[in-house]
């Protein structure tokens, strides 16, 4: 009993493993696409938290330089699977949406919750103003990288015309380019803003073959719920009538990144601000300069052309939520109430973008 206990304790989300079998059950006997896809998104909370556990886990057996780069290329393995299978799908405007919704959830949401749980534990706390006014600034940069495709190609043509291709996968060069020159300063430098380590204490102690075995294991995983994922999601946006748009932005991001967001307001709990609020910035960062544009990359290989291109919503949520995340962590100080704000913030935007549907 006690050791079940402990396992409960390193691994609260663990108990959701037991959604596979019954998802393989229900795609054999054919149930409806809303429960399919509701199990299938349950299965990937663990896998995606695996997947974060493992990388953490390589990253200590390596040295510090390379560890930063295990966190940055692999961070957002689970989210990155997901939307390739709905590139090859088609179903582009989720994959946009979801970019901006990883953006969205863990300026706002994260960084929300994370606020109000530590600060209601020790009221004011302080993180590191110059590393936070560092990410702010490298965090608005990318952000002003993804809108001007969006601002502009409307002077160069209609959506879909070559020059507007021409013009995203230009910035995507850019971006990736922008990426590597981050994991220089991540070799270098083991505070570099893409990547973050997770002390001894929160990290489960596998060992190297473990880690490994639990990484293959869990990517083939989340694969195969990905296929199920996608495959239900256009059944569900008819059947419940909600968007493809606020699928992406809302839902997608959440059930990628939900044990990462576990363990950044954990992390606030324990009063380490600091590697709280880091872990929220790279994950953006590394959504915004590696996901996004590997994703035009590969979407061009598939076949289906991804453009860089966003709507008005989600370019003005985009700059609300990078330019409210930067003033609450300029002043190196966070209250339960600016977390408040925060999730106040992204409340509102989900409510827009559902009745948007």
């Amino acid at each position: 009993m006690k050791k079940w206990k402990t396992t409960f304790q390193q691994h609260p989300y663990a108990f959701l493993l037991l959604v596979l079998p019954i998802l393989l059950v229900g795609e054999l006997l054919d149930w409806p696409a809303v429960v399919i896809f509701g199990l299938a998104a349950l299965g990937v909370i663990p896998l995606a938290a695996y997947i974060g556990e493992a990388t953490e886990a390589l990253a200590a057996y390596t040295n510090p330089r390379l560890g930063a780069l295990l966190n940055a290329t692999l961070g957002n393995a689970a989210e990155l699977i997901i939307t390739i299978v709905a590139v090859r799908a088609g179903l582009l405007e989720l994959v946009k949406a979801s970019i901006t919704g990883s953006i969205l959830g863990n300026l706002l949401l994260v960084l929300g919750f994370a606020m109000v749980y530590g600060g209601a534990k020790h009221g004011i706390q302080t993180f590191n103003r110059r590393q936070a006014s560092r990410n702010a600034i490298l965090l608005v940069l990318s952000a002003v990288a993804l809108v001007i495709p969006s601002m502009l190609s409307h002077y160069i043509g209609a959506q879909g015309d070559p020059k507007v291709e021409a013009l995203s996968i230009g910035v995507a060069i850019v971006m990736i380019v922008l990426y590597a020159l981050g994991l220089i300063d991540a070799n270098r430098s083991i505070e570099s803003p893409l990547s973050h380590e997770i002390p001894q204490s929160v990290r489960p102690p596998y060992s190297l073959a473990q880690a490994i075995g639990i990484l293959a294991a869990s990517t083939l995983a989340i694969v195969w719920l990905s296929e199920v994922l996608v495959g239900a999601a256009e059944a569900v946006i008819s059947g419940l009538g909600i968007s493809e748009f606020f699928l992406g932005i809302i839902l997608i991001p959440l059930i990628g990144n939900v044990a990462e967001h576990f363990v950044s307001v954990q992390l606030a709990g324990k009063n380490k601000m600091d590697l709280s609020v880091e872990i929220a910035i790279s994950s953006s960062l590394q959504i915004a300069l590696f996901v996004a544009p590997l994703l035009v990359f590969i979407s061009l290989a598939l076949g289906n052309p991804l453009q860089l291109i966003f709507n008005q919503m989600e370019l003005l949520a985009l700059l609300l939520g990078v330019f409210i995340s930067a003033l609450v962590s300029a002043d190196g100080e966070s209250t339960w109430l600016e977390g408040a704000g925060l999730l106040a913030i992204y409340v509102i935007l989900g409510l827009a973008f559902f009745l948007m549907s």
